[in-house]
């Protein structure tokens, strides 16, 4: 059986769960989720016990698989509700920066002729602190290291420089540059 599969997800007493067929709903402080797996997954919520498990028909390849992964996306969905998730970005370079344009766009000056509006996703939420850092945050997190990629992939780091976007704490390998004869 699979080691992550089989564990149980602790349901805390601020999350509602209502399954519906092979979809299931997750409610929370921090907002309302819904997923739909696979048929041959069963999913049960024990209420009393405050917890959902997800069990497999069969030891098929593909159950397997589906069995871990489908009890991973639900637990990342009850943390989600409860707690959200957050991806820091830093710019680096001079004269790059990021602006905060209307309620959730970001506005981009990272060295080209014109300026890159990117708009946030909903449910996805975006501070900029500083010129030089943004702040996603969002209860999905598929949503919001989506939109973290797409903002980084605007500008990524380059390694003569390190100029570019990059995560918070990400190690940019640099190289040499060229070497002048004498």
């Amino acid at each position: 059986m699979s080691r992550i599969g089989r564990l149980p997800i602790p349901v805390p007493d601020s999350v509602k769960i209502s399954l519906d067929g092979s979809t299931i709903q997750v409610e929370g402080p921090k907002g309302k989720l819904s997923f739909s797996f696979r048929e041959e997954m069963r999913v049960t919520h024990d209420a009393v016990a405050k917890e959902i498990r997800v069990e497999r028909p069969d030891d098929e390849r593909m159950n397997k698989a589906l069995h871990g992964l489908t009890r991973t996306l639900i637990a990342n969905m009850v943390k989600g509700v409860t707690e959200g998730y957050t991806k820091r970005l830093e710019i680096v370079g001079v004269g790059y920066q990021a602006q905060l344009k209307g309620a959730n766009a970001v506005n981009l000056q990272v060295g080209f002729a014109n300026q890159i509006l990117m708009q946030a996703p909903e449910g996805v939420t975006v501070t900029v602190p500083d010129a030089t850092h943004i702040q996603i945050t969002g209860a999905d997190k598929q949503a919001v290291g989506e939109f973290a990629a797409r903002i980084r992939r605007v500008r990524p780091p380059e390694p003569y420089k390190g100029k570019g976007i990059r995560y918070e704490g990400e190690q940019v390998r640099r190289k040499a540059g060229k070497a002048f004869g004498k």
